[in-house]
């Protein structure tokens, strides 16, 4: 199967799963609220909020171990990917044990302090429900090491669509245990049951479609490089949450309550662009790797040019039709009760193509399997930006924070695109003129 097709049906996968992860935050709500009612929903989405967290910094030893797998295997040296592979799953796997030993130590002492009498959950509920919805979350740090066999095999698309189905089981276990008259355990059990059993499935079939694979050992070395590398892909999230995070805080600070509503809904409108080229990135993500590790670099030079262009032209036509219909739809979106000024609005705009670039080129990083890098830049500007939005926000207002806020975008465009052109042995002007050397 051609690269173009596997990217094309990469990029079908991942919209799918998209559209999933959508459904799965917005049609349980209304089955949330009709039978737990707003104040019990409530006080489960708090309970909910550590698990959340733990899942999506996923402590990056599972993207540390699948990058390792598949650049190795790629390379031929199978030998060496199946003691990757041997040394990922028991790193992994004590992380997943700390975390819950953490999390059952944590509401114990919770519930021995009194500290959830007052929830209306009750405390041995919320206790029991906390520790299985905890253990079905982190379950999700093996889905890198274990997707890692499908892309070595041009599977990603497989591997996608599978984690997909998973998606599509639980939200009907979920309407099921809900309209039952279920409460918050058997809901969090029917979640780990579910991420249990789907996970086994997903590494006996990704071993299947591997094929043959040598019997693997422990290595501390390896165990070290994953820890080291892992800890570069937990960085990621912490600067993005300090840039998205930081700048609300300091609208919220300088400029009152009132205007954080005014500049996050414009600011995640504008953002949706974004997804349409993360798709993109997710897509060329696999392909990248398989020819960067069999030593292919020529092809994986060509994917990331070709890739950069698409972004590039995705990131304008999106700009446009925010142009033009953007402000019409974000009132029809806020049913008129947010006033935004003009230039707030094309601010936000500016940043789309700057972004659309950098984000792309960061997943050279990932290939490579080279996170500090690129965690180095995001916290540089992150930092830069959270300290101009303040200063910016005081002289000219929201729109000054907006520039403080685009300024990451830029800077990043600055850092990470040469950076990432460096890695892979690409003249930036090559970019644009479609030869590399």
């Amino acid at each position: 199967m051609s690269i173009r097709k596997n990217i094309i049906l990469n990029g079908i996968a991942n919209i799918v799963s998209r559209t999933v992860r959508i459904a799965d935050q917005l049609l349980l709500i209304p089955f949330f609220l009709t039978e737990w009612g707003a104040a019990y929903y409530g006080e489960w989405l708090t309970l909910t909020t550590i698990p959340s967290i733990l899942a999506f910094l996923d402590l990056g030893f599972g993207s540390a171990a699948g990058n390792s797998f598949v650049l190795t295997y790629s390379s031929g040296n199978h030998q060496r990917a199946a003691d990757i592979y041997k040394t990922g799953l028991k790193v992994i796997t004590y992380a997943v044990l700390l975390c819950i030993t953490i999390s059952i130590i944590v509401m114990l002492i919770a519930l021995h302090t009194g500290l959830l009498s007052k929830s209306l959950i009750s405390p041995e509920d919320a206790v029991w429900s906390f520790v299985f919805l905890t253990t079905s979350r982190i379950t999700g740090f093996y889905n890198q090491l274990y997707g890692a066999m499908f892309n070595c095999k041009h599977r990603a698309a497989t591997a996608t669509n599978y984690l997909t189905v998973e998606g599509f089981v639980r939200i009907g276990v979920g309407i099921a245990v809900l309209t039952m008259g279920y409460g918050v355990v058997v809901f969090a059990l029917g979640n780990l049951v579910v991420a249990v059993v789907f996970n086994v499935v997903y590494a006996i079939l990704g071993l299947h479609i591997l094929g043959p694979l040598p019997k693997g050992k422990y290595d501390k070395t390896i165990a070290k490089s994953i820890f080291s590398k892992g800890f570069g892909y937990m960085a990621s999230p912490i600067w993005q949450s300090m840039y998205f995070q930081g700048t609300t805080f300091i609208v919220r600070i300088v400029l009152g309550a009132e205007t954080v509503a005014v500049f996050n809904t414009v600011r995640t409108l504008c953002r949706s662009v974004n997804q349409l080229y993360s798709v993109v990135n997710h897509s060329i993500f696999p392909e990248m790797q398989i020819a960067y590790g069999s030593g292919n670099v020529d092809k994986c030079r060509k994917i990331f040019i070709y890739s950069i262009k698409t972004v590039f032209f995705v990131a304008c036509v999106g700009t446009l039709f925010l142009f033009v219909f953007g402000q019409p739809l974000y009132s029809w979106w806020t049913q008129n009760k947010l006033t935004i000024p003009t230039s707030l609005w094309y601010t936000f705009m500016a940043s789309i193509v700057f972004n659309s670039t950098w984000w792309t080129a960061g997943c050279v990083f990932r290939v490579i399997n080279k996170p500090y890098r690129f965690a180095l830049y995001g916290f540089i500007s992150a930092f830069a930006s959270t300290i101009l939005s303040y200063f910016f926000a005081r002289e000219w207002g929201v729109t000054g924070a907006a520039i403080g806020y685009t300024a990451m975008d830029v800077l990043m465009a600055m850092l990470v695109l040469p950076s990432a052109c460096q890695c892979l042995g690409i003249k930036l002007k090559n970019i644009i003129i479609s030869k590399h050397s």
